[in-house]
């Protein structure tokens, strides 16, 4: 076991690759983002740690953990340890182990460091573990790679079906892509339109308890996730009393709820009675189609983000949304064959992130399991 170089060489726009901790993630080796340096350089560095296939790289400086075995081996590393087959262990079954619970716990409890977290080689050497013999580490190995190569494939699919869903939300709303018995043009009118009434929100004292010990759920930003506009799962509810106490007012079921301060951006529909924070703006009693309202909302939402880059805008006012101009179809129905065809690639998102939740699950529990 050894490390690569500890000086910051001269990068360049072209040269060899200098991988570093920040290059290994879960998914392997990331070049996006990689230094270049000389070949004078490269050449120093491989003398003392030459990186070849099969080897495992694990990140010692900054960015700690995340083993990542190599299949090729024309770069370079800097404060990353490189970790070469020994006959007694696989690095095969090596790898693995050190995604393991009992070896994450291990370089927890050593770490060190204050701002700059790092670990020495000889932290890593130390840690002692059992091992099967070589036929059953290359079995175990082999079914945990198994396992990895289904997270991989699950969460490429949900990548793929991300960037769909991102395409058709341009085309559908640009009306270069249309359901062809539809020609009727859109009309423009107000996001204050979409709905009948809007509530904003409040926080009730968090000083009584008993404001807190209630049935309406009170809905935070962190509640919401980008990636699902159609679940919301409470942590908090309140009481009666909190309402007549504080700013949250309650908003009637089959409401959207759009965050326009802390977490800017994100929105969720809610099929449940509810309160906010004094981040939302909620839409209530809808004249335009619910889910064809939740992808507007998302459209005019990164509009107005990307109108706000550059600047120290943080979020953005009830009134810049409720005036934001935007097109809609005059036709109900083509309001809503655009909404459902959105929502079902979002359900089709949804059910394969569960089914990688899973996956992730599962690995977690076998590597808690077989390696103790």
């Amino acid at each position: 076991m050894r490390d690569g170089t500890h000086a910051s060489p001269k990068y360049y726009s072209q040269g060899y690759p200098l991988v570093t901790s920040k290059n290994l993630t879960s998914a392997g080796l990331d070049f996006s983002n990689i230094s270049l340096i000389s070949e004078l350089d490269y050449k120093n560095i491989n003398k003392r740690s030459r990186v070849d296939k099969g080897d495992i790289l694990f990140g010692m400086i900054g960015t700690i953990g995340t083993p990542v075995m190599v299949h090729e081996s024309n770069f370079a590393i800097k404060n990353v340890a490189l970790i070469k087959e020994r006959e007694a262990v696989l690095n095969s079954f090596l790898v693995q182990l050190l995604k393991s619970p009992a070896f994450i716990n291990y370089i927890r409890n050593e770490n060190v460091g204050g701002t700059q977290k790092f670990l020495s080689l000889n932290t890593i050497r130390n840690f002692r573990f059992s091992f099967p013999t070589s036929k059953e580490q290359a079995m175990v190995s082999r079914f945990l790679e198994k396992i990895d190569s289904l997270i991989a494939a699950t969460q490429r699919r949900i990548d793929d079906l991300e960037q769909v869903e991102k395409t058709l939300l341009q085309h559908l709303f640009d009306q270069s892509w249309r359901f062809n018995v539809y020609s009727d043009p859109w009309v423009k009118s107000k996001v204050a339109n979409m709905a009948k009434e809007n509530f904003g929100g409040g926080t009730p004292s968090t000083k009584k308890r008993s404001f807190w010990t209630g049935s309406l759920p009170w809905i935070q930003s962190s509640d919401l996730d980008k990636s699902n506009k159609y679940t919301v799962i409470p942590k908090k509810f309140i009481s009666s009393a909190a309402l007549k106490s504080s700013a949250a007012k309650k908003v009637p079921s089959n409401s959207i709820a759009v965050v326009t301060r802390v977490g800017v951006g994100k929105l969720a529909f809610i099929n449940y009675d509810y309160a906010t924070s004094q981040d939302f703006l909620s839409f209530s009693f809808l004249n335009w189609s619910a889910f064809f309202s939740v992808n507007l909302l998302t459209r005019v939402m990164e509009q107005m983000s990307n109108e706000g880059q550059g600047t120290s805008i943080k979020g953005v006012t009830k009134s810049e949304l409720l005036a934001k101009s935007v097109l809609i179809p005059t036709s109900l129905e083509e309001q809503i064959s655009i909404g459902n065809l959105l929502k079902s690639f979002d359900d089709l998102i949804k059910s394969t992130s569960n089914r990688l939740s899973k996956l992730e699950l599962l690995k977690t529990s076998l590597l808690k399991n077989l390696f103790v």
